[in-house]
């Protein structure tokens, strides 16, 4: 089976976040399991030669063209455009990340033209909105994919109503499908030295990395050699993370790189002795099940799609928004015993639940389904 996942953006700063590393783990996943699985998206931050795969996925990246100061909203190709007829009539099935943009929304609307087998994926990414542009592009656009694909993939039964809401109806052709995350072989070692605490995500208003550090003075004053890591791609909030850290004198307790390549994430989770995402409204986040399948304990807030399944599994604690919650989650979790077990159960609940292996078992039959409509 041939499969093209379009998807927004690809970038070495993984400025668009877990949609793509959604799309690369499944392409991976299918291209174990015998199929031919692509990658197609706009590509930026690239110097030469431009690549032609990512992480061993074929991939079709077209240069990012800035076309309105609209965020991700506002980037598309004229090239990916023009090309986008016949990369989906080169696929048995095609399976579009939605997002409101000038690169998911016409590649999947090509693919309804043509009458490939049409799968969308929103990550939350979709949802009712009062914005001007959210409105147009609904009426131009959205409604009519949602509609006429032959399934929709969600991740939440929020993000569920959700879509009903856009469409004005119930959603037809609408599928359950979590993010998993591939096995990382050995896990954690077993971690000595300071406590390492980190963040690893977007920096953005929604994501509250400035909640991370001001949770960072209650965890000194039980661990006074505790280092904290803030890394990922800056959307806003870079400044006033740094500002922050300033202002409270613990410039010699912070590390921020920047973001980190897949590598990198790697490493530094198998550094860290609790991962914490103090976000609000995360629908599934890749990087707290990234955390739970190398076994680091996690702190995530009530509303994080994973909140649940965290708690129930001991995995790691939620809590409510707010720097005082996050610190009292994190003294938990450094004691070495809650530590240990809540390791422990975060590699569990990864195999168990959160596995490619559990994924690609729900996901194939989709497209299976999709081919014989």
């Amino acid at each position: 089976m041939r499969v093209l996942h379009a998807v927004t953006l690809h970038s070495p700063s993984h400025a668009f976040g877990g949609p793509v590393r959604v799309a690369l783990n499944l392409a991976k996943g299918l291209r174990a399991r015998g199929h031919e699985a692509g990658l197609l998206a706009l590509g930026e931050g690239f110097g030469e030669p431009w690549p032609t795969s990512v992480e061993g996925v074929p991939a079709k990246l077209f240069p990012a063209r800035r076309l309105l100061p609209l965020g991700f909203s506002g980037i598309t190709s004229p090239a990916l455009l023009a090309s986008a007829g016949r990369l989906v009539r080169e696929a048995d099935v095609v399976h579009v990340h939605l997002a409101r943009d000038l690169v998911t929304l016409p590649v999947a609307l090509a693919a309804l033209r043509a009458g490939r087998p049409l799968v969308l994926q929103t990550h939350g990414m979709v949802d009712p909105s009062e914005k001007l542009l959210a409105k147009v592009l609904d009426a131009v656009a959205v409604r009519r994919l949602l509609r006429g694909a032959d399934r929709v993939l969600y991740l939440t039964p929020h993000e569920r109503e959700g879509l009903d809401a856009v469409v004005g109806a119930p959603l037809p052709g609408a599928v359950r499908l979590v993010n998993g995350t591939p096995a990382v072989e050995g896990g954690r070692p077993d971690v000595a030295g300071p406590p390492r605490i980190l963040y690893s995500a977007r920096l953005q208003a929604r994501k509250r990395p400035v909640d991370f550090v001001d949770a960072a003075p209650a965890v000194l004053a039980a661990h006074p050699d505790a280092q904290f890591v803030v890394a990922g791609p800056d959307e806003g909030e870079r400044a006033a993370v740094l500002a922050r850290i300033a202002e409270l004198g613990l410039a010699d307790r912070f590390t921020v790189p920047g973001p980190l390549s897949g590598d990198g994430v790697q490493e530094e989770l198998r550094r860290a002795h609790v991962y914490v995402l103090p976000s609000v409204d995360e629908p599934f986040p890749m990087s707290v099940l990234e955390a739970l399948a190398v076994g680091v304990p996690s702190v995530v807030t009530h509303s994080n799609g994973l909140a649940r399944d965290i708690a129930a599994a001991g995995a790691g604690r939620a809590v409510e928004p707010g720097a005082a919650g996050v610190a009292a989650a994190v003294l938990e979790l450094l004691d070495p015993k809650a530590n240990a077990a809540a390791s422990e159960a975060a590699r569990a609940l990864a195999a168990q639940s959160f596995s490619m292996d559990a994924v690609l078992d729900t996901l194939l039959p989709v497209y299976e389904a999709a081919l014989r409509r």
